[in-house]
C-alpha cells in the first residue's frame, strides 16, 4: 500500500488546475453517491440483519482511508455514512429501478464535471494512468478542503514541492495537449 503523501501526489499530478479542482468538488461526491446508492438497492442476508453491499464497500474504504491517515480517515467514514444514510432513505421510499435510474442520472452528472474539469486541466483523469485513483480521488477530495480550511498544512506543502502549487489556469506545453 501506498503512503498517503504517495497517493495524493500521485493523484494531485492530475489537478493542478482550480478550476479541474472546484468540479471534483461537485462531480466526485456525486459519483460515490450514485455508487452507494446503486449498491444499497443490494443486500447480503446476514442472521436477522440485511447489509447493503454500499456498507460494505463503505467499510472497506473507511478501513483503508484510516489506514492511510487517522484524520483524513475519520472525515471520509462520516461523509460515507451519510451517504449509506442517504441512500438507505431513497432506497427505502422509491422502487430498485427508480433508485437505480436516480444513480445512473447522478453517475452520469458526476463523470460530466469531471471530463469538463479535465478539459480545464488540459490532461486526462488519472485512473487512466492507474485504476487506483479512482479510489484515491475521493481521499484526494477529502484533504483538498482541509487544505482550504488551513489544516494538513505539512501535508500540502510536502505534495506541492513535487507537483507544485494550485494555479487559475494550467499552462499547458505541446506534450500535455
Amino acid at each position: 500500500m501506498q503512503s498517503l503523501e504517495r497517493s495524493l501526489t500521485a493523484y494531485a499530478a492530475y489537478h493542478r488546475d482550480r478550476r479541474n479542482i472546484v468540479t471534483h468538488f461537485f462531480g466526485v461526491p456525486l459519483i460515490v453517491f450514485a455508487i452507494i446508492l446503486a449498491l444499497a438497492t443490494v443486500s447480503i442476508p446476514v442472521g436477522a440483519l440485511a447489509i447493503s453491499w454500499a456498507a460494505v464497500l463503505s467499510i472497506a474504504l473507511c478501513v483503508y482511508y484510516v489506514r492511510l491517515d487517522l484524520v483524513l480517515g475519520v472525515a471520509m467514514a462520516a461523509v460515507l455514512f451519510l451517504m449509506c444514510a442517504g441512500a438507505s432513505e431513497i432506497t427505502a421510499r422509491t422502487t430498485n429501478a427508480g433508485a437505480l435510474l436516480g444513480a445512473a442520472t447522478i453517475f452520469t452528472l458526476g463523470w460530466a464535471l469531471q471530463f469538463l474539469g479535465h478539459k480545464f486541466e488540459g490532461l486526462k483523469p488519472a485512473f487512466f494512468e492507474d485504476l487506483m485513483q479512482l479510489i484515491i480521488g475521493p481521499l484526494f477530495v477529502c484533504a483538498e478542503i482541509f487544505f482550504l480550511l488551513g489544516a494538513k498544512s505539512e501535508l500540502r506543502r510536502r505534495i506541492e514541492e513535487r507537483v507544485g502549487p494550485t494555479v487559475a489556469r494550467r499552462i499547458h506545453s505541446p506534450a500535455t495537449r
